[in-house]
């Protein structure tokens, strides 16, 4: 069975997404839950789940991010991981962290890449007039949000949609998404899921 370590910053509703459909399915186990945020509400919920967790604070580190890096992948590797999952990790990592993970690091973003790496993805969606909006899973790569695809959902944007009604409707189909990813990724399966 695959080790899985989820990597959060914040209320980790997609960590939760993941770790409730590992122990339903049985297809991989969370072996640890890490926040750059120690105050991060996701690490109580795991920890109710009877997860691992561990923070690493990246601000003691300052413009350090190598060495906040280290300090994190020690934790990382204590858990000894098959699969490591961003899921709303707000720290963009440095080409060697990536490399020391290349081909077992998945994230999710909110949007239909290759439209709108980065932040404010809602915002740029409604902007551009876009009928639809969604998420996306892929591998990390060294280039930020643009690693292979392996999975998307769409939603459509409404008449009247706002920033919030659109995260929203995306949010939902994230937490229907990245565990349909990670179990096909987890028996070796990258083939492109594409929900509708």
């Amino acid at each position: 069975m695959k080790r899985v370590a989820i990597l959060i910053s914040g209320g980790g509703s997609n960590m939760l997404a993941l770790v409730r459909d590992m122990v339903e399915g049985r297809y991989a186990r969370p072996v640890l839950v890490v926040s750059n945020d120690p105050q991060a509400k996701g690490l109580e919920k795991a920890a109710d789940l009877g997860v691992t967790i561990a923070a690493v604070d990246h601000r003691p580190f300052g413009k350090n991010r190598e060495a906040f890096e280290t300090a994190l992948a020690k934790e990382i590797d204590a858990a000894n991981p098959d699969i490591l999952c961003l899921a709303g990790f707000m720290r963009i990592l440095t080409p060697g962290f990536i490399r020391r993970y290349q081909g077992k690091m998945l994230n999710i973003h909110p949007s239909l890449l290759p439209k709108y790496p980065g932040l404010h993805t809602h915002a740029r969606a409604l902007a551009a007039g876009d009928s639809e909006a969604g998420c996306t899973v892929h591998e990390v790569t060294a280039e930020l949000d643009a690693g292979p695809l392996i999975g998307q959902a769409r939603v459509p944007v409404l008449p009247g949609d706002t920033e919030d009604t659109l995260a929203a409707r995306v949010l939902t189909q994230e937490h229907r998404l990245y565990p349909q990813v990670l179990r096909r990724f987890a028996t070796g399966d990258r083939t492109p899921l594409l929900l509708p």
